[in-house]
């Protein structure tokens, strides 16, 4: 009592703090004059202090202690002036008298947006829980929600959006609830806040797309991020609302951030590197595929590209453009061919060299092809020689020049300044003038010397009727000579594609045939010069077809409530009620967090991880309940006394084998005579290895003091808890391949007859991603696939799988699954998961 009357303001704020905690109503009854008192202090701070204690108090106690509460608050809130004082009595209104914080509300629609921002999110949050008891009081909240959308608080104008979009579905609406969503992505500098703008507009892509392509420019300045993830769920929100009315500013915009890759003083695009560059690439793949009149224009643009890190992209890009649009070929071939000097790397001038085998037809295309292969190739023999190695020795010399070390500001991914540290090395002079072509063959690249073999060819076959003889028998030698310098170098050279020589010798030696004997022309000149294009083309198709499928059935998504659906209450169920595309309920963030987030049974689910410890003839018997979330592992133990005597201080003492450390400890319990108790204890895991939980309990029988022990069953932790299924480029999982260095080799034994039936089997079992897509109709005798997962400890996890059905094995299948991954733990648990 003589803290609330004390001269000392923040005295007096102290007390007014504390009784908000207590809960007897015989101590705060005595206090509430003096409580009342403090509404009409001076000092704010006292008042929004005494605002607090007035609802803690009511929302007690009622009636008993406070009749006239709301009146008090209503008459004290039309009289403060503070912001803290005004929000609190509004707290105070609106969860003990609504009506008088509507009426509030409604008297006061001009001046919330001066009221401060916790008064706004109250507003707010009284708005979502009126309208979701009441649906037809929204037109009440409307225009409120409105004006706060221009608030100067990116929370404010965030919530405000959310509200609004849950509340109408009409398209002034949304498009006021879109443009505001815009403002804060390229407003926010933090990335988290970015991220979750992203994923409110990806749910309004689903039933407005119409107005989010009016802003489609908009959202596109993300781009801008320094953080791949964020540009890649921009380019994921942004390429499903491309149109043909804004496609052409779209590809222009792509093409900018594309040529700013190769820009050496941006330092917020050097950050991003290559994976940048890839997703643009891809972006501007997907529009031309899908709008053929911005092909031209994107084409030779990113041809410029060939010779960076994203070339692969860009030649697969290339290649099917060739394929689709014939009237672009003559342009894109003459460029393919002026830039074919620039390739680095092998697996991209293997895609050129199919390219102009099979598209190249005219006299001239055809000579110009033939003349920058041989050219590029130079003379056989294709051995070091000894100009090669001085060269090489001249350009290992030039190369062993002292770094610089140069330090620059450069912005991080959360938006963030730091100094950069970095070693620059000086620009090696070129030394060696050898073609980069004829540099891979005497590197000893088989695969790319079979298919300059194929390549040439189909160039003099093409060239029959088309190139004078004289020429045609020149281009037929020039190719001999070349395809047997490839084999000489396949036998002399020793290189990782050693083992693919007999395949080289017999490839080239069918080539050399082809052009010898009229015969073998004869039969096998279709195939080579057709059948190639036509299963490209064909696999195009079945790509495109796949698309259309997909998203037709993305668009015939049925309606998430049926109008004869049952009507469920959220207090009977566990789930909350899906009433609407953005539901005002929290039941589906709960869920998420808790980890339940699929429709399957959860009774199933938790069955599913109950493991047995001891035996039904035990004294005590006791089993538990495994919870499993991400970084966390809870234990619900059930122990129950069996015996007649009661047990005491009873101890589940538990031991890890494995990368884990356990947090909480059960504690010990006294069980009576055929009792049972639940224990608790939490495990921290902080890799996918394969971790044991074991233990012993310890009890005293009470009755006769004597000690007893149980050692119980180990809990084997299963490894699919943490994998989860992921997807990368061809090129990500190359690099990864080599990268690492722990590999499970496993044979394949099982008793399935059908390859894609296994492939599929090994998906389920693994919980992984297959990379290499299969067809259901696909007949063969062999399979190979790629497969990958990511733990959620962002480990990675590559599979091969590669399988023949040998018939003289009774049809049984034969091979081996190769797993690497960077620590040893995940490749042994995946194997051992396999077999």
């Amino acid at each position: 009592m003589n803290d609330l009357t004390h001269p000392n303001e923040y005295v007096r704020g102290c007390m007014l703090r504390f009784l908000c905690k207590v809960k007897d109503e015989e101590i705060i009854g005595p206090l509430i004059p003096s409580i009342k008192a403090c509404l009409e202090h001076r000092h704010p701070y006292v008042r929004k202090n005494a605002a607090l204690a007035v609802f803690h108090a009511h929302r007690l106690h009622g009636e008993n202690l406070l009749p006239d509460a709301p009146t008090i608050m209503e008459e004290f809130i039309n009289n403060e002036t503070d912001v803290s004082a005004r929000r609190n009595a509004f707290l105070m209104m609106a969860n003990e008298a609504e009506d008088l914080a509507i009426q509030y509300l409604g008297r006061n629609i001009e001046s919330v947006s001066t009221f401060g921002d916790g008064f706004a999110l109250l507003v707010l949050e009284l708005t979502r829980r009126v309208c979701r008891r009441d649906p037809t009081q929204k037109s009440r909240f409307v225009r409120v929600l409105f004006q706060m959308l221009s608030s100067n608080s990116a929370a404010v104008s965030y919530e405000a959006a959310w509200t609004l979009v849950s509340l109408s579905s009409s398209p002034t609406a949304v498009r006021a609830a879109a443009v505001t969503y815009a403002k804060l992505l390229n407003g926010q500098n933090d990335n988290n806040v970015k991220l979750i703008v992203l994923e409110r507009l990806e749910d309004l892509k689903k039933k407005h797309s119409k107005i989010l392509q009016e802003l489609l420019m908009d959202i596109l300045r993300a781009l801008s991020s320094p953080s791949p993830d964020i540009c890649r769920k921009v380019l994921e929100v942004a390429m499903d609302i491309v149109t043909t009315r804004n496609v052409k500013d779209v590809v222009v915009t792509l093409k900018r951030e594309v040529q700013k890759t190769t820009s050496e003083s941006d330092s917020s695009v050097e950050s991003k590197g290559s994976v940048y560059r890839t997703m643009l690439i891809q972006a501007i793949h997907g529009c031309a595929t899908r709008f053929p009149e911005v092909a031209e224009s994107v084409v030779h643009t990113l041809m410029d590209f060939i010779s960076t890190d994203g070339d692969m992209q860009v030649i697969i890009f290339v290649r099917s453009i060739v394929e689709q649009y014939t009237d672009l070929r003559a342009s894109i071939l003459g460029k393919l061919l002026n830039s074919l000097s620039e390739v680095n790397t092998n697996q991209v001038m293997c895609v050129c060299l199919w390219i102009l085998g099979e598209y190249c037809e005219d006299a001239d295309t055809l000579k110009e092809a033939f003349e920058t292969v041989t050219e590029q190739l130079g003379p056989p023999p294709y051995i070091i020689q000894g100009d090669d190695k001085e060269a090489q020795e001249k350009l290992a010399a030039a190369a062993a020049d002292a770094p610089k070390m140069v330090t620059k500001n450069v912005v991080l991914a959360d938006g963030t300044y730091a100094t950069q540290t970095v070693y620059s090395e000086s620009k090696i002079p070129e030394l060696d003038n050898t073609p980069k072509l004829r540099k891979m063959i005497i590197n000893g690249d088989i695969f790319l010397g079979s298919l300059i073999g194929s390549c040439l060819t189909k160039l003099c076959l093409r060239a029959e009727g088309v190139v004078d003889g004289l020429k045609l028998k020149k281009m037929t030698v020039d190719s001999m000579l070349i395809m047997c310098a490839i084999v000489k170098m396949a036998e002399v050279t020793v290189s990782a594609q050693r083992s693919s020589l007999a395949d080289c010798q017999e490839r080239i030696t069918m080539c050399c045939r082809v052009l010898l004997d009229p015969k073998a022309k004869e039969i096998l000149k279709k195939t080579l010069l057709n059948d190639g294009k036509e299963t490209f083309a064909l696999f195009l198709k079945n790509i495109k077809e796949k698309e259309a499928k997909e998203t037709k059935k993305e668009e015939e998504e049925v309606p998430s409530t049926q109008a004869d659906d049952l009507i469920h209450f959220r207090q009977l169920r566990s789930m909350a009620v899906q009433g609407g595309d953005v539901d005002l309920d929290d039941g589906s963030d709960l869920a998420r967090a808790t980890g339940y987030t699929d429709s399957g049974s959860l009774l199933t689910t938790e069955l599913s991880h109950v493991y047995q410890l001891s035996g039904f003839a035990d004294p005590v018997y006791a089993e538990a309940f495994v919870t499993v979330h991400d970084y966390d592992i809870v234990l619900e133990i059930l122990v129950i006394n069996r015996t007649p005597d009661t047990l005491a201080n009873l101890t589940v003492e538990l031991s890890i084998m494995g990368d884990m450390k356990i947090v909480e400890r059960p504690q010990a319990q006294t069980i009576g005579p055929l009792d049972q108790a639940t224990l608790r204890a939490s495990i921290k895991v902080s890799s996918t290895e394969t971790g044991h939980i074991f233990g012993t309990i310890v009890y005293e029988n009470a009755s006769t003091g004597e000690r007893g022990y149980i050692n119980l069953n180990d809990i084997h932790m299963d490894i699919m808890d943490y994998i989860r299924p992921a997807t990368c480029t061809d090129e990500a999982f190359r690099s990864m391949w080599a990268e690492f260095e722990w590999e499970n080799k496993v044979a394949i034994s099982t008793s399935i007859s059908n390859l894609l039936e296994f492939l599929n089997h090994i998906v389920t079992s693994t919980n992984m991603t297959c990379l290499t897509p299969h067809e259901s109709q696909e007949q063969g005798s062999f399979l190979a696939a790629n497969l990958y997962a990511r733990s959620v400890f962002g480990e990675d996890a590559l599979v091969n799988v590669s399988v023949e059905k040998k018939e003289d094995n009774d049809g049984k299948l034969a091979g081996y699954i190769r797993i690497r991954s960077k620590t040893q733990g995940i490749a042994l648990s995946l194997g051992d998961r396999i077999t």
